[in-house]
């Protein structure tokens, strides 16, 4: 038993010396890591109609025997033949109609076939996502035409304002190219979710997603009674009257309350705002109440354009375009990785506790 016990003992030791060493060996990373920083990532492409395909093949293999597989594969090569043959017809028709080709002109059309590029946003309480985004748009930016199409499958309670203010100007940067947007709506999009979602040109909505929540809320606690009665002072010092309105560890007065009110008020009236200019057709007072809706509900709303669940959206629109998603991946340096690790989840883990928090908000039965 002494010798089991000092045993234990030497190992906790050699266990501190390890983590301590660990911990040093962090430590030094993180202050390198923060002296040259490496913020270069990359793009990774991902074309859907290719899985689509595969699991059709799969299935295929699986449930029909060889010949008629050959069947199947001699009707389709048909039907390709004859896709392909009214593609053409209609480039050289659109073609001769808009300018005014001959003949021989109208023979050396090429079909140029639509893209739809598809982004996720998840969004937390800091729209941390916006920084994967933007570097997304960025790539989409210098391939996509007119006639092509951006989707966005977007998933958010919203979070703070200049962050998700932010995320909707990235999503405004599509539309200042001409080029359509999309938001499909599977869960969640409101508050913040919803200033990126009402951007876009058509939005849909799965039926029982939840939309809407246009206002603007505010709480934190006041330790100020509990401070006074342990005989804690807390003094604050400010230059400019409205430096700081309210806090959470002195007395508010009424005339901060207000001005805390005030800019509340404000911030709801650019929402307000941002949500008519982007939806028109919108009646903007009965929605902005801070209330959400499901999907079928926000429709009858005009809060969203369509029903249907984002999956739907991009199975039809294989069909008829080259379907890509698209996401972008920081690189890691070892530094990164050993010196942020702990930091980073503690953030990860705080912001997805608010966010969790700010989520209940927005649950509906």
């Amino acid at each position: 038993m002494e010798f089991l016990a000092e045993y234990g003992i030497f190992l906790l030791k050699a266990l501190t010396i390890v983590v301590s060493i660990v911990l040093v060996i962090a430590g030094v990373a993180a202050v390198s890591g923060k002296q040259k920083p490496n913020h270069d990532g990359f793009i990774t492409v991902n074309k859907v109609n290719d899985d689509l395909d595969d699991y059709k093949e799969i299935l295929e293999e699986n449930l029909y025997d060889k010949d008629e597989l050959k069947e199947l594969e001699k009707a389709r090569d048909k039907e390709d033949k004859e896709k392909v043959k009214a593609e053409k017809a209609k480039a050289k028709a659109d073609k001769k109609a808009g300018k005014g080709a001959g003949e021989d002109d109208v023979d050396t059309v090429e079909v140029i076939k639509k893209r739809v590029f598809v982004l996720d946003f998840d969004g937390d309480i800091k729209a941390s996502a916006a920084d994967f985004m933007r570097e997304e748009i960025t790539a989409i930016l210098t391939m996509a035409r007119k006639e092509d199409e951006v989707v966005v499958r977007l998933e958010s309670g919203g979070g703070m304002v200049h962050s998700y203010g932010l995320a909707s100007s990235q999503l405004q940067r599509i539309k200042d190219k001409g080029i359509p947007l999309t938001v499909c709506i599977d869960k969640v999009a409101a508050s913040g979710g919803y200033m990126m979602a009402c951007i876009a040109d058509k939005i849909v909505s799965a039926p029982f997603a939840i939309v809407g929540s246009i206002g603007v809320v505010a709480q934190l606690p006041n330790f100020s009674r509990l401070l006074k009665k342990h005989d804690v002072d807390f003094e604050m010092f400010t230059a400019g009257e409205y430096k700081r309105t309210v806090t959470m560890f002195g007395h508010n007065s009424a005339k901060a309350k207000d001005k805390f009110r005030e800019d509340l008020e404000e911030t709801h009236v650019l929402f307000k705002n941002h949500v008519t200019r982007f939806r028109p057709g919108l009646n903007i007072e009965e929605v902005a109440t801070g209330d959400t809706w499901y999907g079928q509900d926000a429709l009858e709303n005009k809060l969203v354009d369509q029903l249907g669940t984002s999956d739907d959206y991009l199975v039809a629109a294989c069909n008829d375009a080259d379907v890509f998603e698209v996401s972008y991946e920081f690189k890691k340096s070892l530094q990164e990785k050993l010196g942020f690790a702990v930091q980073m989840g503690v953030e990860k883990a705080a912001t997805r506790f608010l966010t969790i928090m700010n989520a209940q908000t927005h649950t509906k039965g």
